[in-house]
């Protein structure tokens, strides 16, 4: 199950880096601080694109708070013995592990254009379970014609979970299923369907007619969002809406292994279909998010 291999390999690599710092303060100068560097590159790498909510999101900073402590007394007690080596290949992967650090902040797409939109979702927390500016940090949606701004959000529980338990089968386990979508502008809706059946995960079958959605279309840009819940869409084809007017509730329909929102941005360009237009990069209430940050109500 790749739910449960994504998180084995996050505490791995969270474990590995911890013991790469202990190891460096066993060491000689200067290999001691190539090693303590990759430890610290590794760390910080797995806190940013680790799969920390599968557990919960506190797991994450617990990580972090524990790095630091335990870097800290190892250093106080730092030791030196045995042999310089390894050298080019940990400097090897510090810099390739802080490159994926910084792109994490930047992507690789440059300055993208963006777009002002309401956040759609408004009981609770929220997270991105995958976003970002292309690569590498929205991977998945990079190569779905031209998503590279695409967000899929989640929403978290009183513990810090995206589900009660690390993969549910059931769909009213994820504490999403079933949060009404609010229209996060003023426009008007181009499409709307809700017949297509909830897949149950990991199942991610496309109904009849793909993915429940909306789309809506403003002089401006179109706001695609997907995987509603089947029989939920409440606006029709050619319905004039107003932001936080209701258009549905978050399902598992279309393409996905479990319950969550899908929402992208494309710019309103004469001759192109929606989704071949300028991709968005998407701004709720006056601020941008990336992968695996959480969306807090004092942040709307």
């Amino acid at each position: 199950m790749i739910t449960y291999l994504l998180l084995l390999l996050t505490i791995g690599i969270g474990l590995w880096s911890i013991h790469l710092f202990f190891r460096a303060t066993r060491k000689p100068m200067p290999d001691a601080l190539f090693t303590a560097a990759l430890s610290a590159a590794m760390a910080l790498f797995i806190y940013l694109y680790g799969t920390w909510v599968f557990l919960t999101i506190y797991a994450k900073y617990v990580f972090g708070g524990a790095y630091l402590l335990l870097a800290l007394l190892f250093l106080l007690r730092r030791k030196t013995a045995g042999r310089n080596r390894g050298v080019i290949v940990k400097v090897f992967f510090t810099l390739l592990l802080a490159l994926g650090c910084v792109l994490y902040f930047t992507g690789t797409t440059g300055r993208p254009d963006t777009v002002e939109l309401d956040f759609p979702l408004k009981k609770g927390r929220y997270f991105v379970l995958q976003g970002g500016k292309g690569l590498p940090t929205n991977l998945f949606h990079f190569s779905l014609r031209g998503a590279i701004y695409a967000m899929d959000i989640v929403k978290l529980d009183p513990l810090g979970r995206r589900a009660n338990k690390i993969f549910s089968r059931r769909l009213e386990d994820y504490a999403i299923f079933g949060d009404t979508i609010y229209s996060p502008c003023d426009g008007i809706v181009t499409r709307a369907y809700g017949g297509n059946p909830d897949n149950i995960p990991p199942n991610m079958d496309r109904g009849p007619k793909n993915t429940n959605l909306v789309l809506i279309e403003t002089p401006d840009y179109y706001v695609f969002m997907g995987h509603l819940k089947k029989g939920s869409v409440l606006v029709q084809e050619g319905d004039t809406v107003k932001t936080g007017f209701p258009l549905g509730r978050v399902g598992n329909s279309g393409f996905s292994s479990e319950p969550h929102l899908h929402i992208q941005v494309h710019a309103r360009e004469a001759g192109k279909a929606w989704y071949a237009s300028t991709p968005l990069y998407i701004h709720f209430n006056g601020k941008g998010y990336l992968l695996n940050e959480m969306i807090k109500k004092k942040d709307l």
